[in-house]
C-alpha cells in the first residue's frame, strides 16, 4: 500500500511541477497527464479532448508528455540514491525530507555525492591509511601549525606523506560540497568561455573546420550550429574544445573554506587549488558541455522537426495520372507512368542529353507515353540533369494542360535502396523505384515522404551530431502530427502511412493491410473492428483519423469522431433535416445554437470543430500545388552575378539563416541577418521550406562554390 500512496503522491508532484513550469491551470495538467497514462495519443487529445485539457495544442501536449518521462526518470533515480544511502547507513529524515523534495538533477547529484561509492581515488587511498582524522584536524584551521608525527605508520613513511595525503581528503570533500559546487555553477552560468583550437598537426587535415582553429566566445551566447560545429571537429580529431569560467573563479571557491593565513590554512589553500584544478572544474565544466550539448540538439531537433512539417505538408497534387522522369547524363533518363492511384503502369529509359537521333526517340517515346496513358502531370527530378531534362519536356510541345513540375528528390535513392520499395516493387531495380517515388511524391508528399527515414530528406541540421534517441522520438512525432493533421483514406493507404495513424502503430497497419487484401475494402469505419486485435481503445483513438470517401455514412469521410455521430444526428434531426443536408446547406449549419447541445463532456470547443468539418468533408488541409519556374538562362554558379534576382525555392531553414535552390548544384545561402529589412531572431519565422521567393544575389564566391543571397527591399 505504501509503494502505491507514494506512485500517487510522486504523479501528484510531477502534475504540480509541470503546472508551474508551464503555466497551466493545474486541472488541465492533471486531465492531460490522466489521458496520456491511460494511452491517449497526442493528436487524438488535441483534437479532441479539448474540454479536458483547455484547448492545449500538439506542441504542448507534447511537451508534457515528454517532461513526465523526465520527472519519472528522476523520481526513479532518487529511489535508486535514497536505497544506496540507506544500505550504508547514512540516512537521516532531514537527508530523505532533502532528495525527495529535490527536482532538480544537478542538486540532487551533489546531495548524493559524499555517499556515492568511491573508486580507489587517491582520498580514499589516504582514507585507507587513516589520514582523515588528520585532515579534519587541517581543515578545522583551529591551529596554525601542523602536527603530523602520530600520523606516520604504516604505509605512511612521514609527515609530508601524511600531509599530502590529508590533501587529497580534503580536495575531495571539496570537490564534493553542495556550496563549492553551486557557486561554481553559477560562475560558469555568468561567465563560461567556449573555446575551441586546432590540434596541433591538424591544419591542413582539417580545413573545414578552419574557422574555428582559434575560437572563443560566451558560451551562454554560443548559437546551436555553432556549438554543434565545434563538437563535430572535436569528434573527428581536429579541434579540442573547452569550457572555463571567470579567471577569478578558483578564488571564490576558496573563500568558502580558507579561514586565515596560518600553515593549515595555506594547507587548505593547496587543497583547493589541487580541487579545484584537477576534480572540481572538470566536474562541472563536463556538466555544462553535456548540458549545452543537450540544448543545442534540441534546438537543432527543433528546427529539423519545422523543415521536416514545412515539407511533409507541401501542397499535393492529388489524384492524377504522371509521367515521373529520374534525370541523368550518361546512365540516360528514367521514366514510369502512374495511375491516379500511384500503381505504375509503365516504365522505360530515354537519353534526351545524348545524340541528336536519341533525342528525337526520346521526344516519341514520351509523346506516346503521355497519349496512351492519358497523363496529367509531369514530375522531374530536381537533381542532376533536371534542369536540362526540363527543358527537353518544354520542347516537346505537349498539352498546355499537362503541367510539368520540378520535383525535390531527396531521400528518393534512400528509398529505392530500401526494405520498403524492394517490398513494393520486388522485380524492379532502384531506378525505377527512385523514380516511382519522384512520381509518388508529386501526387502525395506527405504519403511517400513518410516511407523514407526523415534523416535522409535533406532538411535536417547536424543531425547525425545530436541525440538520436531525442531526434528519432521529435522527428516521429511530426510525421504523426502531419499524417493525423491531414487524415488518410483507409482503402488506399500504404502500411507506413497507417502506422502513423493515431493508435495504430506498425503491427497494426499490417493487419489493416490483410484485412484489406481479403476484403477488398473497408464499407465505413465501424467495420474497422473486425481487424484482428485492434479493439474499443484503439479504435476511439485512430476511427476519426481514417477517411471512407465510398462510406454510406457522411460523417465517415470528415474528422467527426464517430463518438459525436449521434450528437450530428440529433441536430439535423432539429433542424428537420437528413445530416446529408446538414452538410451542403450553410444556412441549416448557421442556424444550429451550439450552446444547446453543452453537456455530456462537449463543449463550445468541441461543437465548433464539429461544424466547422461539417463545412468542409473530406477537403485536403494542404494549401494547393503551385507549379515553379527556375531562370533558364542559369545552368551553373558560373552564370550567377552579383546584382541579379532570381526566382528559388527554399530547400532548408538552420537558425543562422536558409539555404534556397537557384535549380544549379550550388545552393545560395541568405544569412539571417539578410531575411528582412528588419530584425530576425528566428528564420522560420519569415521563410519556410519549400517556399517559392524572389532573391537577390549580393556575392558569389566562384572558389568556394558558395552564393550569397538576400530579401532585403524585396
Amino acid at each position: 500500500m505504501k509503494l502505491v500512496n507514494d506512485i500517487i503522491y510522486g504523479m501528484e508532484q510531477i502534475i504540480n511541477i509541470i503546472a508551474k513550469e508551464f503555466g497551466l491551470v493545474l486541472r488541465n495538467v492533471k486531465n492531460t497527464v490522466t489521458l496520456l497514462e491511460d494511452g491517449a495519443t497526442v493528436p487524438f487529445i488535441s483534437r479532441y479532448r479539448k474540454e479536458m485539457t483547455g484547448s492545449m495544442d500538439e506542441i504542448t501536449i507534447a511537451s508534457i508528455r515528454e517532461r513526465v518521462v523526465e520527472l519519472k526518470e528522476l523520481n526513479k533515480r532518487k529511489d535508486y540514491i535514497i536505497s544506496v544511502i540507506e544500505e550504508s547507513g547514512a540516512m537521516t529524515e532531514e537527508l530523505r525530507e532533502r532528495i525527495t523534495s529535490s527536482w532538480t538533477p544537478s542538486q540532487i547529484e551533489d546531495i548524493y555525492l559524499p555517499f556515492k561509492p568511491k573508486r580507489k581515488t587517491r582520498a580514499e587511498v589516504a582514507r585507507q591509511r587513516g589520514l582523515e582524522p588528520l585532515a579534519k584536524i587541517i581543515m578545522s584551521q583551529k591551529s596554525d601549525k601542523i602536527d603530523a608525527r602520530r600520523f606516520v605508520a604504516g604505509e605512511v613513511e612521514d609527515e609530508e606523506m601524511a600531509i599530502s595525503g590529508a590533501k587529497d581528503i580534503i580536495a575531495e570533500w571539496v570537490s564534493e560540497d553542495e556550496r563549492s559546487r553551486g557557486r561554481l555553477r553559477k560562475i560558469f552560468a555568468r561567465s563560461a568561455m567556449i573555446h575551441s583550437r586546432v590540434v596541433k598537426g591538424k591544419e591542413s587535415e582539417g580545413q573545414k573546420y578552419r574557422d574555428w582553429f582559434d575560437f572563443k566566445e560566451p558560451l551562454r551566447r554560443c548559437p546551436a550550429h555553432r556549438l554543434l560545429a565545434m563538437r563535430r571537429g572535436e569528434a573527428d580529431g581536429i579541434l579540442r574544445v573547452t569550457i572555463l569560467p571567470a579567471d577569478d573563479a578558483e578564488k571564490q571557491i576558496a573563500r568558502i573554506f580558507v579561514k586565515g593565513e596560518g600553515e593549515t590554512s595555506q594547507c587548505v589553500k593547496d587543497a583547493v587549488h589541487d580541487s579545484y584544478l584537477r576534480l572540481l572544474r572538470p566536474s562541472i565544466e563536463n556538466e555544462f558541455a553535456a548540458d549545452s550539448k543537450r540544448s543545442a540538439d534540441r534546438e537543432a531537433i527543433g528546427v529539423f522537426a519545422k523543415n521536416l512539417r514545412e515539407l511533409l505538408l507541401s501542397p499535393p497534387l492529388g489524384e492524377k495520372r504522371i509521367l515521373a522522369i529520374d534525370p541523368g547524363f550518361r546512365t540516360g533518363c528514367k521514366v514510369v507512368c502512374l495511375d491516379s492511384q500511384g500503381f505504375l503502369l509503365e516504365h522505360s529509359t530515354i537519353y534526351p542529353h545524348a545524340t541528336s537521333h536519341e533525342r528525337m526517340v526520346a521526344k516519341y517515346e514520351i509523346e506516346d507515353l503521355v497519349e496512351r496513358h492519358k497523363i496529367e502531370a509531369i514530375a522531374i527530378g530536381r537533381g542532376t540533369a533536371g534542369r536540362e531534362t526540363k527543358e527537353f519536356i518544354d520542347s516537346i510541345g505537349l498539352d498546355s494542360e499537362i503541367a510539368v513540375h520540378m520535383v525535390n528528390e531527396d531521400g528518393a535513392s534512400v528509398y529505392s535502396a530500401s526494405a520498403v520499395a524492394r517490398e513494393e516493387f520486388p522485380d524492379k531495380d532502384v531506378t525505377v523505384r527512385g523514380a516511382v517515388s519522384i512520381g509518388r511524391r508529386l501526387g502525395d508528399p506527405l504519403a511517400e515522404l513518410v516511407k523514407i527515414d526523415p534523416k535522409s530528406i535533406g532538411v535536417g541540421q547536424y543531425q547525425h551530431d545530436v541525440d538520436q534517441s531525442l531526434l528519432k522520438n521529435q522527428l516521429d512525432t511530426t510525421v504523426e502530427s502531419c499524417v493525423n493533421s491531414v487524415g488518410v483514406n483507409l482503402n488506399t493507404a500504404s502500411r507506413q502511412l497507417l502506422s502513423y495513424v493515431s493508435g495504430i502503430g506498425e503491427k497494426l497497419a499490417q493487419n489493416i493491410i490483410d484485412y484489406r487484401r481479403e476484403n477488398k475494402e473497408f464499407p465505413d469505419r465501424n467495420s474497422l473492428k473486425k481487424v484482428p486485435r485492434l479493439g474499443a481503445k484503439v479504435f476511439e483513438q485512430c476511427a476519426a483519423f481514417l477517411r471512407i470517401p465510398t462510406s454510406s455514412n457522411p460523417l465517415d469521410n470528415t474528422a467527426v469522431h464517430p463518438e459525436r455521430y449521434a450528437l450530428v444526428e440529433l441536430m439535423a434531426k432539429d433542424c428537420g433535416c437528413k445530416v446529408t443536408d446538414l452538410i451542403a446547406d450553410k444556412k441549416l449549419r448557421d442556424s444550429i445554437v451550439l450552446e444547446k447541445y453543452v453537456g455530456n463532456g462537449v463543449g463550445v470547443e468541441t461543437l465548433t470543430d464539429i461544424i466547422e468539418e461539417l463545412s468542409k468533408p473530406g477537403r485536403d488541409p494542404r494549401s494547393i500545388l503551385v507549379t515553379f519556374e527556375f531562370d533558364k538562362s542559369i545552368k551553373s554558379i558560373d552564370d550567377v552575378e552579383e546584382g541579379m534576382l532570381l526566382p528559388g525555392i527554399v530547400s532548408n531553414v538552420t537558425d543562422f539563416g536558409c539555404f534556397v535552390d537557384l535549380g544549379i548544384k550550388t545552393k545560395g545561402l541568405i544569412h539571417v541577418s539578410q531575411l528582412a529589412d528588419r530584425f530576425v531572431k528566428d528564420p522560420s519565422t519569415v521563410v519556410s521550406v519549400n517556399q517559392q521567393l524572389m532573391v537577390r544575389v549580393i556575392g558569389v564566391d566562384y572558389e568556394r562554390s558558395r552564393i550569397s543571397l538576400s530579401l532585403k527591399g524585396l
